[in-house]
């Protein structure tokens, strides 16, 4: 049996964080209500009893929040092909990515009318059937359309019980290759806002390419941070992005009505454009160090009337 097989296995049997995370991912938790999948998920990947009664961390609000606050809009904005509509109206189509084409099904996909560099996800999920095309003719058509097709046959919502994912039309979408001249792909901005006030940026390099993955974080003075969420520290830091101002207004437009709401944007070149919405970052399983960060977001949202949109 190939070594990093027994590996995975042994981390199974050992790692109950990872044994919960695994048997969450195959569905054996699939028929435990939300409340008692989101408190036994919590438990094991947070080390602490999630306590719904009075929450006070960013990660404990945001588990409220998935059980509490239900509005049908959600669902429509995390529908990365619906959700450009609203980002349309409520700040113009140029801040949106060419969208090349969208089809319900990988065999519908006529890959010879697409360019040469191209992305194609699935508008109801996270990775799983992503393509980052940068060589055409370097492509597996039939490796790409069986991604495509798991990734359509996932059932999101069962991750981490984030309600919105639901009952989102499944969808392929191909959206232009985007890139900076320096670098292969592009930082991701990640503002986190409160009741449509912009408190931190997490700036992330080297997502969805070879390079090790970094999260650096900002107040809104551009401040560095020293928190760590999800990914290490870069060893150099981001500098202030010339945009930076108009990115805070534009998220600060997004983000008005929500307690509390993430908004992805990209900066290619000279222009921004609009990423993605996220009501529950890290599905709320995702460590926050030092805890005291977890706590200082916690406090900014306003659990007492959560949805103002």
């Amino acid at each position: 049996m190939p070594k990093n097989i027994l590996k995975k296995i042994n981390k199974y049997i050992l790692d109950k964080e990872y044994r919960v995370r695994v048997n969450s991912k195959l569905g054996l938790y699939k028929n435990l209500d939300d409340k008692k999948f989101i408190e036994k998920m919590f438990a094991v990947t947070m080390k602490y009893p999630l306590n719904l009664e009075n929450p006070k961390t960013f990660n404990e609000k945001l588990q409220w929040l998935k059980l509490y606050d239900r509005n049908p809009l959600y669902t429509k904005l995390v529908d990365k092909y619906k959700v450009r509509e609203y980002i349309a109206k409520k700040i113009g189509e140029e801040y949106l990515i060419p969208l090349l084409g969208v089809w319900d099904d990988p065999s519908d996909i006529d890959f010879d009318i697409l360019p040469n560099k191209f992305v194609l996800k699935c508008n109801h999920n996270s990775g799983l059937g992503m393509c980052i095309c940068t060589d055409k003719s370097k492509l597996d058509i039939n490796k790409v359309k069986n991604e495509l097709k798991k990734g359509l046959e996932q059932d999101y919502y069962l991750n981490g019980r984030e309600w919105p994912y639901k009952n989102v039309p499944r969808k392929i979408i191909c959206e232009k290759y985007m890139a900076n001249d320096s670098t292969e792909g592009l930082d991701d901005y990640k503002f986190y806002c409160f009741d449509g006030q912009v408190k931190l940026l997490g700036i992330f390099r080297g997502r969805n390419t070879d390079r090790l993955t970094t999260g650096d974080f900002f107040d809104r003075n551009y401040e560095w941070q020293n928190m760590k969420y999800g990914y290490p520290n870069s060893k150099q830091k981001p500098k202030k992005p010339n945009k930076f101002e108009e990115m805070v207004k534009l998220a600060e437009i997004l983000s008005e009505g929500f307690a509390e709401i993430r908004v992805d944007l990209y900066l290619c070149g000279e222009k921004i454009y609009f990423g993605e919405l996220t009501f529950f970052d890290g599905g709320g399983f995702d460590e926050i160090e030092p805890v005291d960060w977890d706590y200082k977001l916690g406090s900014y949202i306003n659990l007492e009337n959560p949805n103002k949109s």
